[in-house]
């Protein structure tokens, strides 16, 4: 604020603030160009990336840019919260970790110094939210920041995505967010619906892949949760609310599907809703498990449970049904792997049995697109429209634990099989 005309850049990985204007070069443009995302520590809060897909975070107190390492020391240096500036219209960036330190300028260089009540540490330490020098080249990620394993359905005429939230080393996310969307490209942000920590008694970490049903005027979410100390072994549950947007509680304050109650790993629930009214409960990483559920939608037959896993079924089991016949979707391969891929196969009930059709959706090398899958899928109320939700890794420098999601068109052939879907950016 004190220097017109200087932003916050990075140059050979230092954050500093330089002179940058419309004659400067693409370079200059784009190293001085961020984009807040979801808090890396917090949701409250924010960090800041850059278009090399590296965040910016504190080291020794010197501002610079780094590739996320998912662990919790990382994610809180790279998490800052907001208060007011020295003047109208600016914000400061207090550290989450260190919060009697600020993002200030010093010799023009980015420093994490102790807050001082001075007029002159003000003025350093107070910025202004500009639009970006580089504007945003590519459609995706739909939501910015790393979320992964989408959950996208329209509930009444408007369409919801719920994401694992990502870049944690482990996979260790303790809670999920909700966004909404009534075209596919403006979203809201609904902050958190359910977070493990203070909502749910048996798990306090690996929130990994929600899925949300509505029946009986509720809304419900099946999720995976774990036990950060000790036990890493996963379970299923489910929680309720009144709205697609939470807050969620949780319904029964155990886990629907226990660790070990059956083969495999107990994660990625997914919930179909036949034309009868009938819902199903499908899960289960290593091996496919499908149920049909009680009318309370939190309960089930534990001896009906019917286990048919596919040939190269890994996980994220996604049912859907279109003229008559039914469509059961899965991932192959890990999800830290290039070759993490979307395949599917038909059949004439919600338990098959299933014919393997292939893969629809696999990386896209020539333009850095790897590790596309677990995907759900939507139809545009009242058309033959559908989309896919998936994630892959994050468009530059992503991996398995950075992901971010994206959505395409999905369409079929007139037999009913689904055409190959080309990723884009």
């Amino acid at each position: 604020m004190n220097y017109p005309g200087r932003y916050v850049r990075h140059a050979d990985h230092l954050g500093r603030i330089d002179p940058v204007t419309a004659g400067s070069t693409a370079q200059t443009k784009q190293d001085a160009t961020f984009t807040v995302v979801n808090g890396l520590a917090s949701p409250s809060c924010y960090s800041f990336q850059a278009a090399n897909g590296m965040f910016l975070r504190h080291r020794d107190w010197r501002l610079r840019l780094e590739a996320n390492t998912g662990t919790a020391t990382f994610r809180s240096d790279a998490t800052f919260c907001v208060v007011d500036g020295s003047v109208s219209g600016s914000v400061s960036f207090v550290s989450f970790n260190y919060p009697q330190r600020r993002i200030r300028h010093r010799d023009l260089a980015l420093w994490l110094d102790t807050y001082q009540d001075t007029a002159t540490f003000r003025a350093d330490s107070s910025f202004r939210v500009a639009a970006p020098w580089t504007p945003k080249a590519n459609k995706g990620p739909v939501i910015p920041g790393l979320f992964a394993d989408p959950h996208i359905v329209n509930f009444n005429g408007r369409y919801y995505l719920y994401p694992t939230t990502d870049g944690y080393e482990g996979w260790g996310s303790p809670y999920y967010k909700a966004f909404s969307s009534a075209d596919l490209v403006n979203w809201t942000d609904h902050g958190v619906i359910l977070d493990h920590g203070p909502d749910v008694s048996w798990a306090d970490n690996s929130a990994w892949a929600p899925a949300v049903a509505a029946k009986n005027g509720q809304y419900y979410l099946y999720f995976s949760g774990g036990l950060a100390s000790g036990n890493t072994a996963k379970q299923l549950g489910v929680a309720v609310s009144g709205s697609p947007t939470g807050p969620f509680r949780d319904a029964l304050g155990r886990p629907l599907v226990r660790s070990g109650q059956y083969p495999g790993q107990m994660i990625d629930p997914m919930v179909f809703t036949d034309d009868d009214g009938q819902s199903y409960l499908y899960w289960g990483q290593g091996s496919a498990h499908a149920v049909r559920l009680n009318a309370d939608m939190v309960s089930f037959d534990t001896a009906a449970v019917r286990t048919n896993t596919p040939a190269g079924y890994n996980e994220a089991p996604f049912v859907f049904k279109r003229n008559a016949v039914y469509y059961f979707m899965w991932s192959e391969n890990d999800t830290r792997s290039e070759n993490y891929q979307v395949a599917y196969a038909t059949g004439t009930s919600p338990f098959g049995p299933w014919t393997k059709r292939g893969v629809v959706l696999a990386k896209r090398l020539e333009l850095g697109i790897k590790g596309t899958g677990h995907h759900s899928v939507v139809r545009a109320p009242g058309t033959d429209t559908w989309y896919i939700a998936y994630h892959r890794f994050a468009v530059p420098a992503g991996n398995g634990t950075n992901r971010e999601s994206a959505i395409d068109r999905m369409e079929f052939n007139a037999d009913g099989t689904i055409r190959p879907v080309i990723p884009t950016l």
